[in-house]
């Protein structure tokens, strides 16, 4: 302000202006009280805090950042969902981190925790989806889908009045629709074979256990216990604990245990599963991250129900995480031997965070180590690219089928507790290697497997064969029921109705594989799930090769200087 525009301040100040001020200066201090505590609420729920290390830098690409999305908001020549650009470009920007730093938007966020959760409300039902169809496989036992009625086949028309045939639906968005709030009804529409007309079923949806341990079984021998485990999830240590009493109870006194394709879980619960099989105060596993925050040290401490009797545990290329935990363990602490093939590779610690709109950050916060200080993260350093290639480019080495194709760097080699040599640098190497089943190995299978063929045919063998096969018993089923050439020329024939051109040469190299498959579809429909497994293990090579390993596993882990993997 210029002097000449100055206000004169000789002159007398008008009556209105005096009220004016007055009564500004009796509000003056509450609102400036207000707006500081305004001003801390707003400072206080944002969750910016730069680092210590770099504050200037994370500072000023949070203001850029906010910027440029304000710009686009504003002034881009289209309409634009600023919420949709942010999430995509918080994705690509932990994508520059590592593979497992993810973003999960909070409409997907409910979906990726069912995950991990022992139970769900719903109606129970098994199903299968084929050329839009959704056929019932099997109904869980006890849930409110069997108590209604619905049978295997059954072909779902309708869910709650929506028409879901025809309508190009995920499993996803059909698993919405069956699930909802414990206690409410929900009605389906469904076609049976040998009715005229359609049904109608109402269901009250209920808890329903969702189950990570598929099997726990004694196998014919009447000693040799099976368990396999899916995922660790929220309920896995108590199943699992319930199986192995049981199978103890049974007279087991010696175990193999399955992690085939299982990608991980909860951690704590793979650590309480080893501390059933390691006795003493021994390390489990650790982990180191930025500073010590986040650094853990995990020892076994109760008494665990089987300290000792020989143990197998199988790991393959799907074996990832908590499972390459659990495994690692018990091979350094030279408590069982490791079968199959060289496991995923993920030793990444992943801290959920929950943000304020409900999505979820999983940020990595540290790497696992196993005892003897091996690294189970495999590279990185190319980029999620070429991360997701890896499995390819192990089978293309060899990997899959020779063990001579999986090479380790001298500088990583460990030591067990007594001695054998294992390897870092990425998964965990089995201690006896098993190639991969050749006889699937082919393009014609992995089609009909794509085409979700096998286990639509599968159901229809069950169809053709309900009468006979309600005469017979599991066991009866199990010896005599075989899948003969002529239904696998049916299933042939019917995948080239769906565009896959017959190649007998591949059809019968990969026979043993289908005929087994299709024989475990159909007593999964008729007799129930441990029947399904029961059946997959007669073809099960890579646990035809763990047993033989049971036979001295005590003797051979008591050996020192073993070398692992060789």
């Amino acid at each position: 302000m210029t002097p000449a525009s100055r206000p004169d301040a000789s002159q007398p100040e008008p009556a209105a202006a005096r009220a004016l001020r007055s009564r500004w200066q009796r509000w003056r201090q509450p609102l400036l009280l207000g707006a500081a505590l305004l001003s801390g609420v707003l400072l206080g729920s944002n969750p910016f805090r730069p680092s210590d290390q770099n504050p200037d830098a994370t500072a000023r690409g949070y203001l850029k950042f906010k910027e440029i999305l304000s710009y686009v908001d504003r002034e881009y020549v289209d309409t634009v969902n600023a919420e949709e650009l942010s999430d995509y470009a918080i994705k690509r920007m932990l994508e520059r981190l590592d593979p497992h730093s993810v973003y999960i938007p909070a409409k997907e966020q409910q979906q990726a925790a069912a995950f991990l959760q022992s139970d769900y409300d719903g109606v129970g039902v098994e199903f299968n989806l084929f050329r839009d169809t959704v056929t019932v496989v099997s109904p869980l036992s006890g849930g409110p889908a069997e108590q209604a009625g619905l049978q295997p086949g059954d072909r779902v028309l309708a869910i709650d009045g929506q028409s879901v045939s025809g309508q190009h639906l995920s499993t996803d968005q059909v698993f919405a629709r069956l699930r909802g709030p414990r206690g409410s009804t929900v009605r389906v529409l469904l076609l049976r074979r040998g009715q005229t007309r359609p049904l109608t079923f109402a269901m009250t949806r209920n808890r329903i256990p969702n189950t990570s341990v598929d099997v726990a079984a004694l196998l014919p021998d009447g000693a040799t216990g099976y368990i396999k485990i899916s995922r660790f999830a929220a309920g896995t240590y108590e199943e699992f604990k319930e199986g192995l009493g049981r199978l103890k109870r049974e007279g087991m006194t010696r175990l193999v245990l399955d992690l085939r394709g299982n990608p991980g879980g909860y951690l704590d619960r793979a650590t309480k599963i080893a501390d059933e099989f390691i006795g003493g105060t021994r390390k489990i596993v650790y982990t180191d991250g930025k500073g010590d925050q986040y650094d853990t040290q995990t020892f076994s401490r109760v008494a665990g129900e089987f300290e000792d009797g020989p143990l197998v545990v199988i790991v393959d290329e799907g074996s990832a995480s908590a499972s390459e935990v659990l495994a690692g363990a018990l091979q350094d602490q030279d408590r069982a031997l490791v079968v199959g093939r060289r496991s995923f590779g993920k030793g990444l610690v992943q801290q959920p965070i929950t943000l304020s709109d409900g999505s979820e950050l999983r940020l990595t916060i540290a790497r696992y180590y196993t005892p003897s200080g091996r690294c189970i993260q495999k590279p990185y350093r190319d980029g999620v690219a070429a991360y997701d290639k890896d499995l390819q480019e192990r089978y293309s080495r060899g990997e899959a089928f020779h063990a001579d194709s999986v090479h380790f760097a001298a500088n990583l080699r460990f030591r067990t507790s007594h001695g054998r040599t294992v390897y870092g640098g990425g998964g965990i190497m089995p201690d006896v290697f098993v190639p991969r089943d050749s006889s699937a190995q082919n393009r014609y299978y992995a089609r009909l497997q794509g085409a979700n063929l096998v286990r639509e045919f599968g159901l229809q063998l069950y169809q053709d064969h309900r009468e006979e096969l309600a005469q017979l018993t599991f066991e009866q089923f199990h010896k005599a029921f075989d899948i003969s050439d002529v239904q696998l020329q049916a299933l042939a024939a019917r995948a080239s109705q769906e565009k896959i051109r017959q190649d007998a040469v591949a059809l019968r190299r990969c026979t043993p594989a289908l005929r087994n498959q299709l024989k475990a579809l159909v007593a999964r429909s008729a007799y129930g799930k441990d029947a399904y497994f029961a059946v997959l293990r007669d073809q099960d090579h890579e646990l035809m090769q763990a047993l033989q390993s049971l036979q001295d596993a005590n003797a051979k882990l008591a050996l020192s200087g073993e070398t692992s993997g060789q």
